[in-house]
């Protein structure tokens, strides 16, 4: 359960000032619709894992300004008294239609959609960005990192190299849901429940006069918990012999060594080695854990050169989604409906040509449960096996509907008036429904290169009403006919 509460000044400041420039030109209650989506899938993937959706609703929930932050925007000397008694009274009271979250969700598809009126809606713009494009980032680069890790175990802990506290707590909660189900972290075991491991530095070893006392101080200290690191001074001449006779020592009291940790070197080639040793000496049991710089692409090249690790140790490229593509997942907030009328960002790439309107996004499922593609379609329309569906991003290329599939809607109104309306799932159970869905993505999909293209496409309906409005707005700029305020 997501137990960390956000400021309402969590914002950028051009979302006060135009809720506040509504508020003056009497608009700040039309009815409006937002939808939040990201145009290119991350780390070059063919896939990204939707995170978040929890404290992004807890923070709707919880969304109300104190006194002192009414206080501290009042001396800014930019707004006006009224605006600010209408702060003090605020509360969120829009709806939103979401996906699961752990869901497997692809470029240019509607996550979040939020509607209500204006003021609140374009408040919560930057605040929910904020939450799900860092969260859906790092549940992606987890679910990349298990899934090349295959059986091996993986344990989070960038929280030092993390972006600030937050920053830790959000990724040990992400990675968790894209299967990285241990933390280091302990406040994010504390808030989240997720299990915290970890073993000792290479300071615990040199504060000692030599190695193997050191190693059989805390063996002393943790007997049935003991992984040693073995790097400090020479893998395979000092720190693992130390260990055998450490493992040795503990098995004479009734004790097993979990395991050794690698930090440095060449971890395939030492794993190997290390691995030998133990099994040869009877201790088939002990771990090899593996750290020092991981991510998706090492741990393959480890795995590919014969390495044994049963545990990879991933930190600072997991906790700041470094590698290809990574940085920052981009997702954006744009207004699809003002009252009754669909709006469109008009662009003059198609690609960035926004999806106009309320919409339904179905996925199309196959007989045996495998996903196929999936399809953007206006509300209230309706979509079947066998009809033609249009590339978003070039309506030229289009395609049809298998015909053995049906069609599921893969999002549902999660918030209404303000009220959380479906009973928020345990994180284990979020991170079990993303290796489902993971699992069901076409074959290929999961490669690191040149992954599988999930096709993401749009409905008949939804392609007439985008290519209207394009052909409106081009009439009206053509004419310089825009209209304008009596």
């Amino acid at each position: 359960m997501f137990d960390f509460k956000y400021s309402p000044l969590l914002t950028d400041l051009y979302e006060l000032t135009m809720m506040a420039g509504f508020f003056r030109e009497n608009m700040h209650e039309k009815e409006v619709a937002f939808d939040l989506f990201f145009r290119k899938n991350p780390f070059h993937s063919s896939y990204a894992v939707f995170a978040g959706l929890e404290p992004a609703l807890k923070y709707l929930t919880q969304l109300r300004f104190s006194s002192r932050d009414i206080d501290y925007l009042r001396g800014l000397g930019i707004f006006q008294s009224d605006f600010l008694a209408y702060l003090a009274d605020f509360r969120f009271q829009a709806k939103v239609t979401a996906p699961q979250e752990g869901t497997a969700v692809f470029a240019n598809e509607p996550l979040l959609t939020v509607e209500g009126k204006l003021a609140e809606v374009q408040l919560v713009e930057t605040a929910l960005l904020n939450i799900i494009n860092f969260q859906t980032l790092v549940a992606t680069k987890a679910a990349r990192i298990k899934t090349i890790a295959g059986k091996a175990q993986v344990l989070e802990f960038g929280l030092r190299r993390a972006h600030g506290p937050d920053g830790g707590l959000s990724e040990a909660r992400a990675a968790y849901i894209g299967g990285v189900r241990s933390t280091s972290n302990v406040w994010a075991g504390q808030l989240f429940g997720i299990p915290v491991k970890g073993t000792h530095a290479h300071s615990w070893i040199m504060a000692f006069p030599d190695e193997l006392s050191s190693f059989r101080a805390y063996a002393e200290c943790f007997p049935d918990s003991c992984i040693l690191l073995i790097d400090t001074y020479d893998t395979l001449k000092s720190g693992l012999p130390n260990a055998l006779i450490v493992a040795r020592e503990l098995r004479a009291k009734g004790h097993e060594l979990a395991g050794i940790r690698l930090d440095s070197g060449d971890l395939a080639y030492l794993s190997k080695k290390v691995r030998d040793a133990f099994d040869q000496e009877g201790f088939p049991e002990v771990k090899i854990v593996a750290s020092s710089e991981l991510d998706e692409y090492v741990i393959q090249s480890i795995r590919s050169e014969g390495g044994t690790v049963d545990i990879y140790g991933v930190g600072t490229k997991l906790a700041t989604c470094m590698g290809p593509g990574g940085g920052a997942l981009g997702g954006v907030y744009k207004l699809v409906r003002f009252e009754d009328s669909p709006k469109l960002k008009v662009t003059s790439d198609i690609a960035k040509a926004t999806l106009p309107d309320r919409k339904v996004l179905y996925r199309v499922i196959g007989s045996e449960g495998n996903f196929e593609q999936d399809v953007i379609c206006r509300e209230n329309e309706t979509v079947h096996p066998g009809d033609i569906v249009y590339d978003p991003t070039n309506p030229l290329r289009y395609k049809k509907i298998t015909r053995e599939t049906h069609l599921e809607n893969i999002r549902c109104t999660v918030m209404d008036y303000g009220k959380i309306l479906l009973d928020l799932p345990p994180l284990e159970k979020i991170a079990d429904h993303c290796q489902d869905q993971l699992s069901r993505l076409p074959e290929g999909s999961l490669r690191l290169e040149n992954p599988h293209i999930y096709k993401v496409s749009m409905s008949r309906g939804l392609y007439d009403l985008r290519s209207e409005l394009m052909a409106e707005y081009e009439k009206n700029f053509l004419n310089n006919s825009f209209p304008q305020k009596n």
